[in-house]
């Protein structure tokens, strides 16, 4: 990926042809160039030439790429030991809040993700051209991440000269500095709205060795879909990986990738997690409506939304469509995100017969949905994204009912899956399924996605969290002693004021954060969390700060139904004593009428353990978890249904707040 459209020594800028550094970023512009962007970019060197015409040191690069948004950064300019990140609003008569917000990003995004600048001084810089004067104060943000600066056309270098005014330290070669490795860890929303644009996951994906290279399994996935292709095969392929790997974006990808209409290969996205499906549809769709509003083209909100529709469909829609016609869909690929969520046989026949009015439907949705893929008389692909320990819910199949499927009715199809599945019980439990698939199908370990990249702080999270669900408490300790506890902040509190107070002073810019909760979590209701209370997830994932919906506000709760393949920067986790700690296990109940009910049932235990799981495991940045002390006059909330848990969370070494 190109780092940026122009890059030049100060000295040597100011002195070369306008037209000429206007013929370079226009060579390096993948999009249309339109008279406004390039009027636009007119006016930037004219007023940075004239504010560094003196200037002797120093380097300037233009349109600087900013991976994990899939987006770049007007300039940045590295002046001795400093880095300003500057965006440009020309025309502009006023210091707009979502300019101030992108300039914010940008940096935030340097400091966290592209090495060069963990440690340097970084200066925000929004210059609205024809705003009026600002009095700045430089106060950090963070460790020497400072708070956006504002300057019109005029007092533009004298801003720069103020900071340049603070210590000096050692100067940034600025070549080394750009060539420094860039780590992003987009969010699944952000990866969505930069595939849909046209980018690669390698460009918004990490490529370092410290996390496994996204491409690689997409590589593996198109070869075994050309390879079907060719010889006229049908394919199957499992992509496994911990929670927040990047199954998800690897999964877009593919169906972006695939997208070969004029080919007839047709491909589709498909999940049956509502929430995720209704996020990245308005995510699209939103971001479609405001790219071309920006061109000057007028697109209406349901005109974008019928394209991103039919890019990312819900599952259970697919499988309706099919049921209307015995003809194969037009889809030559599919992508099935969170494959284990789908129905037994027992959930689905219920289903049809209440909701559809079929009485002998005999299929579980994995055979369903597979056998709707064999109506094609010559090629196709299935891919099922796999996560391990991921069924939260009642008639969720996992694994085995793809596998018993494929070995009891479709054994002419090609299966491809990743070495995990026959050697992780979180995936596969049947040890006869697993010697069937050792003989039948193909293993292959880059199908297996093991790092997250979620918790870009710490990949060690994932380990951490089943560590502590499994009860291995020096593991635990391990992994917190020596991955989270100076990277990733994890912290505890019984007072539900403090978590929210410390929840608000992480979130900077853009980076959202929010309350999450069990849906179990009945008795937290006196703090006013009420998980029964549905959220709207596109409002509460989407919306900004001024919108009381949104995740912001902390009013409104989102239980794992709502954020499970979705994730925030930040987040409040509350525990209730649906799933509690005595004597070294854990309690399983369920709220029912005005009193807890325990649970009996091993599979309904599993959907809980996994509920916690998800919601521990939302946060990218760090998080802080809410255990209430408990009320002595309240039977269903008696403090020994909080206090064991918080001992047991103290003991790890999580510090309280």
């Amino acid at each position: 990926m190109q780092r940026s459209y122009y890059s030049n020594y100060l000295n040597k800028f100011i002195k070369e042809d306008t037209n000429k550094i206007l013929g370079e970023l226009a060579r390096h512009h993948n999009h249309a160039l339109e008279d406004l962007q390039k009027n636009a970019w007119i006016k930037q060197i004219d007023i940075l030439k004239q504010a560094f015409h003196n200037y002797k040191e120093g380097h300037i690069f233009f349109e600087f790429a900013i991976p994990r948004m899939g987006k770049r950064v007007d300039n940045v300019i590295i002046i001795n030991d400093s880095i300003f990140i500057i965006e440009f609003k020309v025309g502009s008569t006023s210091y707009d809040n979502n300019a101030i917000e992108q300039v914010i990003d940008y940096s935030q995004d340097l400091k966290n993700f592209h090495e060069g600048s963990h440690t340097q001084k970084l200066f925000p810089i929004l210059i609205s051209t024809e705003a009026n004067s600002f009095e700045n104060k430089i106060e950090q943000l963070q460790d020497k991440l400072y708070k956006p600066l504002f300057a019109n056309k005029n007092s533009f270098l004298n801003v720069i000269e103020e900071c340049l005014n603070i210590g000096q330290e050692h100067n940034i070669c600025p070549l080394s500095w750009k060539d420094s490795i860039y780590k992003p860890t987009p969010t699944i929303i952000e990866a969505a709205q930069a595939l849909y644009k046209g980018h690669n996951v390698q460009e918004i994906s990490r490529s370092d060795s410290g996390a496994i290279n996204l491409s690689i399994t997409t590589d593996r996935i198109n070869q075994i879909i050309n390879d079907s292709k060719e010889t006229n095969k049908k394919s199957i392929c499992f992509i496994t990986g911990v929670p927040g790997a990047g199954k998800t974006l690897a999964g877009l990808n593919i169906a972006n990738e695939r997208m070969n209409i004029d080919e007839k290969e047709h491909a589709v996205f498909l999940s049956g997690n509502g929430p995720l499906v209704d996020v990245l549809r308005e995510a699209l769709t939103r971001d479609e409506v405001n790219n071309a509003k920006t061109k000057g083209i007028k697109l209406t909100k349901k005109e974008a939304a019928i394209k991103t529709h039919a890019f990312i469909q819900n599952i259970h829609h697919f499988r309706d469509d099919s049921l209307v016609t015995n003809k194969a869909p037009v889809e030559k690929v599919v992508v099935f995100d969170e494959a284990q969520r789908a129905w037994n046989q027992e959930q689905t026949s219920s289903f049809m017969k209440r909701k559809k009015g079929q009485d002998d439907f005999e299929s579980s949705e994995p055979r369903f949905l597979i056998d709707v893929m064999n109506r094609h008389e010559d090629w196709c692909t299935i891919i099922c994204l796999i996560g391990g320990g991921q069924e939260i819910n009642t008639g969720e199949a996992g694994l085995e009912e793809w596998i018993s499927s494929l070995k009891n009715h479709f054994q002419d199809w090609n299966i491809y899956l990743s070495n995990s599945i026959v050697e992780d019980k979180n995936y596969l439990r049947e040890d006869a399924l697993k010697e069937w698939l050792n003989k039948n199908a193909n293993i292959d370990k880059n199908l297996h996605l093991s790092v997250s990249v979620r918790s870009f702080r710490s990949e060690k999270l994932s380990d951490f969290i089943h560590a502590i669900l499994d009860i291995d408490i020096v593991r635990a300790i391990s992994l917190y002693n020596n991955f989270l506890k100076n990277d990733y902040p994890i912290f505890v509190t019984r007072d539900f004021d403090k978590a929210k107070k410390w929840l608000n002073s992480k979130s900077v810019g853009s980076e959202r954060s929010g309350v999450v909760a069990s849906s179990g979590a009945y008795r937290l209701r006196p703090f006013g969390i009420n998980v029964k209370n549905q959220i709207d997830a596109p409002v509460w994932f989407l919306n900004n700060k001024d919108d009381i919906r949104s995740s912001y506000f902390n009013e409104e709760v989102a239980t794992e139904f709502d954020i499970q393949g979705l994730e925030l920067d930040w987040t409040c986790v509350c525990w209730d004593g649906d799933f509690y700690f005595k004597d070294n296990q854990w309690m399983f109940r369920k709220f029912k009428g005005t009193k807890w009910q325990n649970i009996n049932k091993n599979i309904i235990k599993s959907y809980l353990l996994n509920a916690y799981r998800v919601l521990l495991t939302r946060a990218r940045q760090g998080m802080i978890i809410f255990i209430p002390n408990g009320s002595t006059g309240d039977k269903t909330r008696s403090p020994e249904y909080y206090n064991e848990t918080f001992k047991y969370i103290r003991e790890i070494g999580i510090q309280e707040v």
